[in-house]
């Protein structure tokens, strides 16, 4: 990606969103050429001059300190997931080591026999995952859950974002189609600024831009949102809708590889129908 243009249409987006009242400003019947804050506004509330924030929405981020950052996420009225991406392009265009481009096969290969092991041992639908949401591994419940998936794949790993906007399937396994397709993008969008050089994420991105309308469209709006925990609904082919929590767990050793669990409601049909498509492939549900 080039990040300085990356930097500027965040920060350009985030400000457009907020209105001067929104923001504390007094009211001024004014006609206003751009939506939203003006640079100057911004950098007035953040305690910055006009020229440094300019240069800032520039994409020269490297050099602010954390607390102008701070600031200009309070202005811009960014929530956590916001401010952490707001971080992570700062630290990207900043001075540091350098290192190799990762490549498609560097992240695939990083997953360990132990791994396995450990989501085998569970006793809920577990899959392992990376920031391209590439769904690499998983129990014998979790390949259950995303039978789909790996039947849409021609070749391993399945893709999440791939199978949710290139498979005429996803709107029959999704519910909210649009929905998942708007976190979709923007856990993409997020793994983006954590890491501008992987190769396979930028591969991914432009496969899907030239693909998908829908993508492109999604993808230009600069959201984002970190994959931590939430709510995911499925229309199951075998067992019907699933209502079910995810809680996602990032590996000690390879932060860009996270466990993520599934689980129901207790006594729910939800919870049933877990046990129902654990009992097909052998796996007895507390």
């Amino acid at each position: 990606m080039e990040m300085e243009r990356e930097i500027r249409d965040f920060l350009m987006s985030r400000r457009a969103r907020i209105s001067p009242e929104e923001a504390g400003l007094p009211h001024i019947d004014d006609r206003r050429r751009v939506p939203g804050l003006r640079r100057g506004e911004v950098a007035v509330l953040a305690g910055v001059s006009v020229e440094y924030y300019t240069r800032l929405e520039r994409g020269r981020l490297g050099g602010a300190s954390p607390s102008v950052l701070d600031a200009i996420a309070r202005v811009l009225q960014l929530d956590e997931d916001e401010r952490a991406h707001l971080f992570d392009l700062a630290r990207s265009v900043g001075p540091r080591e350098p290192r190799a481009t990762r490549s498609h096969s560097r992240k695939e290969t990083a997953l360990t026999d132990s791994v396995q092991q450990v989501i085998d041992s569970m006793s809920v639908p577990a899959i392992v995952q990376n920031g391209r949401l590439d769904l690499l591994a998983a129990n014998a419940v979790g390949r259950a859950l995303y039978s789909e998936l790996y039947s849409s794949a021609p070749t391993l790993p399945p893709n999440f974002a791939r199978f949710a906007f290139l498979d005429e399937r996803a709107g029959s396994f999704y519910p909210d189609l649009d929905a998942s397709r708007e976190l979709l993008v923007s856990v993409l969008r997020s793994s983006a600024g954590r890491d501008p050089l992987d190769a396979g994420l930028t591969a991914l991105i432009d496969e899907l831009s030239a693909r998908s309308r829908d993508f492109s469209t999604r993808w230009a709006k600069h959201n984002v949102r970190r994959h931590s925990r939430g709510r995911k609904v499925i229309d199951h082919p075998e067992v019907g809708r699933l209502d079910l929590e995810y809680n996602d767990f990032a590996l000690p050793g390879d932060p860009d590889l996270s466990i993520t669990t599934y689980t129901a409601t207790p006594g729910s049909d939800s919870a049933d129908g877990l046990c129902l498509l654990a009992a097909r492939t052998g796996v007895t549900l507390p």
